[in-house]
């Protein structure tokens, strides 16, 4: 039985989940990181690699090299970092898929995609200082201010006019300009922050506190189904961010927000029937009605940094309790803690199915176990308390 206490936790993130992930994803032959795995955990190759993955994994290697002082770590960092650099060398710019030499295979502008290189880029600079990569942000930042904004506020999805709009690169755009103004404390992310969360405010959360997913040009939900849905995954994981708004900006109605989206997804975005496991759902409706009674990994490390933000930032000893128990959860439905492999979508009944596992997910799992040991750290151990040995 794996340990989950803030002590074993942290052992495993640092000891088992990126050492096995770093031999698993690093491919020092070709270059870059191994994209997916079947469900059994065997490689799938491809020709090219893609800036999603490229740029979450670096994030990932970055962001525990500077937590744990890893020297492997910062090496699979550098990796994924040198690739990102040498593609926008040969292009001018990030394309969605390169080549390990650095050329385009898709060279579309895609914005999620270059949300996550700015993300990258953030945790880069802050674990190795390399100039390098706020470079890169700026010029990232540049193409997107000059080419893909939008009228009436955002950006467009990419250079070929796709639509629908979706919230999902903003919410990402987000999290990137947080992690680039702590970095470097330049007013440029704060500002370009406050933007996408004031777009929130106007376009994407309705009047319940649910946050849409789809949208026509002008910012109307889309027709059908599709403009109704509501991802759970996604409400948490504005909960979290617009917490951290108001903690780096002082804005109020970020937490106001943020509290609404809270309420809606604990309410309606969690299984609540007595047969199958209280996990975080796949979808909902406006009303709170089941529309995907699947449940993916991610929503569930989303629902887990919500909780943590709320007990944090609001003090809610509600989602505090929640927190170690929706981790416990989490362990026991989809994540092997021995190799550190996981399920990447169940059933209704809690059984997994049989889809690929994406690397790029791992983005996910670390981040919501580092904020935890963030909020909830081990506790020192005292000269008296240890023995030499080792033993706890």
């Amino acid at each position: 039985m794996l340990d989950l206490s803030p002590a074993g936790l942290q052992r495993w993130t640092y000891e088992t989940l990126i050492p096995a992930w770093i031999a698993r994803a690093v491919d020092r032959k070709a270059g870059g990181f191994v994209e997916e795995f079947t469900a059994e955990g065997r490689p799938l190759a491809a020709p090219d690699r893609g800036a999603l993955t490229t740029a979450r994994l670096t994030y990932t290697f970055s962001h525990a090299a500077r937590l744990s002082g890893s020297g492997p770590a910062l090496e699979a960092a550098r990796h994924g970092f040198a690739l990102l650099l040498k593609t926008h060398q040969a292009n001018g710019y990030v394309p969605k898929r390169f080549l390990p030499d650095g050329g385009a295979s898709v060279p579309r502008r895609d914005l999620y995609d270059l949300a996550f290189v700015l993300f990258g880029c953030a945790h880069y600079h802050r674990a190795t200082g390399d100039a390098a990569a706020i470079r890169l942000a700026g010029a990232t930042m540049d193409l997107i201010e000059s080419e893909l904004s939008a009228p009436l506020g955002g950006y467009a999805e990419d250079d070929l006019g796709t639509l629908p709009r979706r919230q999902n690169p903003h919410m990402h755009l987000l999290e990137a300009f947080h992690a680039l103004a702590e970095a470097t404390g330049d007013q440029r992310w704060f500002d370009a922050a406050d933007g996408i969360v004031q777009l929130a405010a106007e376009r994407f959360i309705d009047a319940n506190g649910a946050l849409g997913e789809f949208f026509t040009p002008d910012w109307q939900p889309v027709a059908g189904d599709a403009g109704r849905l509501r991802e759970p995954g996604h409400q948490f994981e504005w909960v979290w961010l617009l917490h951290h708004h108001h903690r780096l900006t002082g804005w109020d109605k970020a937490r106001a927000l943020a509290d609404g989206l809270y309420c809606f997804g604990l309410t309606q975005g969690l299984d609540r029937d007595p047969g199958c496991p209280p996990l975080v759902l796949d979808g909902v409706d406006p009303n709170g009605a089941v529309v995907a009674l699947t449940k993916l990994l991610w929503p569930q490390t989303e629902f887990i940094k919500a909780l943590g933000a709320r007990f944090e930032f609001a003090g809610d000893e509600d989602a505090g309790a929640r927190l170690p128990q929706h981790i416990e959860l989490m362990f026991r439905h989809f994540v092997d803690a021995r190799t550190g492999l996981w399920h990447n979508q169940l059933d209704h009944a809690g059984q997994p199915l049989p889809v690929s596992l994406p690397s790029r997910v791992l983005y996910h799992l670390f981040l919501c176990l580092a904020e935890t040991l963030r909020i909830m750290p081990p506790p020192a151990v005292s000269p008296e308390s240890d023995d030499g040995t080792g033993a706890r």
